[in-house]
């Protein structure tokens, strides 16, 4: 079953500090994704692997383009959608894992981890120990779990990061480079977690620098290349 299909996608930024200089990005982008499967975007740097990730998700309006997201049975295009409807894919069925973990402050790393599922309507005991679950197997001591954090290391936020994506049993995952600053043994277990969510028919698309990675959970390699300027 088709869960995400993105077709015709273009991307340009204007640089308004640089004189309106416009840089193309996406060029005729495109992608199908279903269910149970990964696909790992390659490509050198500044190919737009980034960028269409951001663009499926709805942080970056596209130009021109669709990108359907199966909502509930139907094909709804994030591209035109309305933000009340985006914000309900994105609570029910589009996950995503950024680089970096936008810690708030005072909010201990256990609520961070619980939101989603609250926000889905799930009771506050059985989120936070949900939350508390996953962060256990992804090495985040319980100590920790009532600290806010913006005071852990890199490492130790991006695996707060990775629990808040995991927690929930989202239908499409957009993971940008999920394993980055993880030394090998939380990789692996993120590893694991990757395979257990495309065992139970979650889509996933990712960028993967860690070839390691990327063999262990990729079905399929998708490279960009960078847009050519109109001549």
């Amino acid at each position: 079953m088709i869960m995400l299909e993105a077709s015709g996608l273009e991307k340009t930024f204007i640089l308004h500090l640089q004189n309106g200089t416009r840089l193309k990005v996406l060029r005729d982008a495109g992608i199908i994704l279903r269910a149970g499967e990964c696909i790992a975007l390659t490509g050198p740097s500044g190919a737009g692997k980034s960028t269409l990730l951001r663009a499926l998700y709805g942080n970056y309006l596209v130009d021109t383009g669709k990108i359907l997201v199966r909502q509930e049975g139907q094909m709804v295009d994030i591209a035109t959608a309305q933000p009340a409807d985006v914000l309900a894919i994105r609570r029910e069925t589009l996950g995503y894992v950024s680089q970096f973990l936008r810690a708030i402050p005072r909010v201990s790393a256990v609520d961070v981890v619980a939101a989603p599922l609250l926000e889905r309507g799930v009771a506050s005991d059985e989120a936070h120990a949900k939350a508390a679950e996953l962060l256990g197997r992804l090495g985040v001591a319980p100590r920790l779990h009532v600290l806010p954090p913006v005071t852990f290391s890199g490492g130790e936020q991006q695996r707060v990061n990775l629990a808040r994506a995991f927690v929930c049993d989202w239908p499409v995952l957009l993971l940008d480079e999920p394993t980055a600053s993880l030394d090998p043994a939380n990789r692996d277990i993120v590893i694991t977690l990757m395979n257990e969510a495309k065992a139970r028919g979650a889509a996933m698309i990712g960028i993967f620098h860690d070839s390691f990675v990327r063999d262990a959970v990729a079905d399929t390699v998708l490279r960009l290349e960078p847009a050519k300027e109109d001549i």
